[in-house]
């Protein structure tokens, strides 16, 4: 399973429209409006590299109210016991 983070700059007028048609596509598990330099925040979670592309530039860049977006790939997920436990001096 790969994970992508898709940052999405949307018409201000249109975020809550804009964010459930994202979140109703098929590989979308999260959407999270944003305060700040970004609008939206997506998860993608899919089978392959091909399926993001898919979803980015077929599906969300053409959802009304996207102005643009950006799209990160997440290589590898901490859990906040994980991270603690790397940074943990031994006490």
């Amino acid at each position: 399973m790969i994970t992508a983070i898709v940052l999405i700059h949307t018409d201000p007028h249109s975020i809550p429209e804009t964010a459930q048609a994202v979140a109703d596509l098929p590989g979308v598990s999260e959407v999270y409006s944003c305060a700040g330099d970004i609008d939206l925040i997506a998860i993608l979670r899919v089978g392959d590299h091909e399926q993001i592309a898919h979803v980015v530039t077929e599906r969300i860049t053409k959802i009304p109210g996207v102005r643009s977006s950006s799209t990160q790939i997440a290589f590898k997920q901490y859990a906040s016991s994980d991270v603690e436990a790397a940074f943990s001096l031994g006490d």
